[in-house]
């Protein structure tokens, strides 16, 4: 797997223009002039209506550096964010997408507490120390253990064991459970009552040297009393400690934790379930609304960044120029543009609304320019080419649905359909969703009545992809082809570089595989999305 990862004499010659959108030159004002003329037409276009123009190149693939950010102070190693949809993404999306360098959204279409608890799961997945393990009780069952750890999505099996007051009893592990064939045992009949410890504070290098030479992964911290301080698991350790070369494309924090955001809406509670998010570590709040420009949203968003202003809130979703600098004149710290794109989203043709994605990203991103606000183009993608498309006309980065929701570390259920494996998805506009979620209905404004089930988008099927990361490094992939194309090393020049051709109905026509009969489907490009 490639990402955008810098070296330090790369950084050296860049300086912050792979991060940060720099100042407008000749280049850009040519892909300005390109949506002027296609303004003066009355043309609004999508990602399948242009291509970027090709220019002279000394930029191999190979050499491209696809950081960006997401939010002010969020940064990317590559510029792809998880929809913040209950098909889409849930813990396991967002801990891949971090390590592979992009971001997870946790939707909102839960409670608080439950949200939180997902952002705790990203947060600690890299964590060498846990500092707040979950414990157990010394009169809690196997059973009652083991039908938490379902309940939860507990992927470990070793639990401190603990009394009222914190005191650390012994420890349970996974042999204990294999090897207790009664459910109705108690956990200190089964536990190991003289555990191997360390006092609180050991540190990282002092972990590993105890853990290598008792041969045990799970190493309890206790104060002098015999209070549980903190625990350490052997993977953690020696993933921090060694790393390896995967771990340098990780998307982390400044104290090493995966990033992770999260969603909320604009209706009541919202503040205090930021309250929690925040205290779970969240990296960045995304407020989810079909309408983003209106008095609620920018209300809320005001009070989150009254009430937590080290906390970046990006603000979704807008189409329109005006819109994107009324919520950035707000406070915001991104902003999130696509309102129909999506593959299951009908808001456009039930509510008759909307800009095609490409012009509405270009003319949100030319409204906050200057204002250091970066823009996600949320919705529409359905290449890895349509990628550095949407880049090219402003964007910093694209948040994925459609793309990812086909995999296996997306939530929803596996159907099989005539031998063909599939997973169900469904937008956050769906009847579905919508008699599921308040949050679904919030984030569609349906506040009551018929209205609460008036839907603006649909459910369906979406053939099963495999893994995640197989799909990011085809997207990747696409990105680093296209820029190496149009010359640009990183995301601020591809921005600054990119000019269009406007593509006619041929012209599209041509530029899919055309007068063949296609046996074998390539990973990249698949004909059931092809543009009708």
């Amino acid at each position: 797997m490639r990402t955008g990862v810098f070296t330090t004499m790369q950084m050296k010659r860049l300086g912050s223009s792979g991060v940060k959108r720099g100042a407008k030159g000749s280049a850009a004002r040519k892909k300005d002039d390109f949506f002027a003329r296609m303004d003066a037409q009355g043309l609004a276009l999508a990602y399948a209506d242009v291509r970027l123009r090709t220019g002279h190149s000394e930029t191999p693939p190979s050499e491209v550096i696809m950081e960006s950010r997401f939010s002010r102070r969020v940064p990317l190693k590559v510029p792809i964010v998880s929809a913040a949809m209950d098909r889409v993404t849930e813990y396991k999306t967002a801990i891949e997408l971090a390590k592979r360098g992009g971001l997870g959204i946790i939707h909102f279409g839960m409670s608080p507490e439950k949200q939180a608890a997902m952002v705790t799961r990203v947060k600690l997945y890299l964590n060498a120390i846990i500092e707040k393990p979950i414990c157990v009780e010394e009169g809690d069952t196997i059973g009652s253990i083991e039908e938490m750890r379902e309940e939860q999505g507990w992927g470990f099996h070793s639990f401190p064991v603990v009394d009222a007051k914190g005191i650390l009893k012994g420890v349970i592990t996974q042999s204990d459970f294999e090897f207790s064939m009664d459910a109705k045992r108690a956990a200190k009949e089964v536990m190991t009552k003289t555990p191997v410890t360390a006092p609180a504070g050991t540190d990282l290098k002092k972990a590993f040297d105890i853990m290598t030479k008792t041969k045990k992964k799970f190493l309890p911290l206790v104060d002098k009393s015999g209070k549980l301080s903190g625990v350490y698991v052997f993977s953690d350790v020696k993933r921090v400690l060694f790393g390896g070369s995967e771990s340098a494309y990780y998307n982390v924090d400044k104290e090493g934790h995966l990033r992770v955001g999260a969603a909320l809406g604009v209706g009541e509670g919202e503040i205090e379930r930021a309250e929690l998010l925040v205290e779970r570590k969240a990296d960045v709040l995304v407020i989810e609304t079909a309408h983003g420009d209106t008095p609620r949203a920018i209300k809320v968003l005001k009070e989150l960044k009254k009430n937590f202003p080290h906390v970046d809130v990006v603000v979704g979703n807008v189409s329109e120029g005006e819109s994107a600098k009324r919520l950035t004149d707000a406070g915001a710290d991104g902003v999130k543009v696509g309102q129909g794109p999506g593959s299951i989203c009908t808001t456009r043709i039930v509510a008759g609304i909307g800009c095609p994605q490409v012009t509405a990203v270009h003319n949100c991103e030319k409204a906050v320019r200057g204002y250091d606000v970066p823009v996600c183009a949320d919705g529409g993608i359905r290449y890895s080419g349509d990628i550095p498309v949407a880049l090219g006309a402003g964007a910093d980065s694209v948040m994925l649905g459609m793309m990812l929701a086909g995999t296996e570390e997306a939530p929803g259920k596996k159907v099989v359909v005539n031998g063909i494996t599939y997973k169900d998805y469904r937008g956050m506009g769906s009847l579905g969703a919508m008699q599921a979620s308040r949050a679904a209905r919030e984030r569609y404004r349906a506040d009551s009545g018929k209205a609460a089930f008036f839907p603006e988008g649909v459910e369906g099927l979406i053939p099963y992809r495999g893994s995640i990361g197989s799909v990011l490094d085809q997207l990747t992939e696409g990105l680093r082809r296209g820029m190496g194309y149009v010359g640009a090393k990183t995301v601020n020049e591809l921005q600054q570089k990119s000019d269009f051709h406007r593509l006619s109905g041929a012209g599209i026509e041509e530029s899919h595989a055309h007068d063949v009969v296609i046996t074998e489907e390539m990973p990249n490009y698949g004909t059931r999305r092809k543009d009708k």
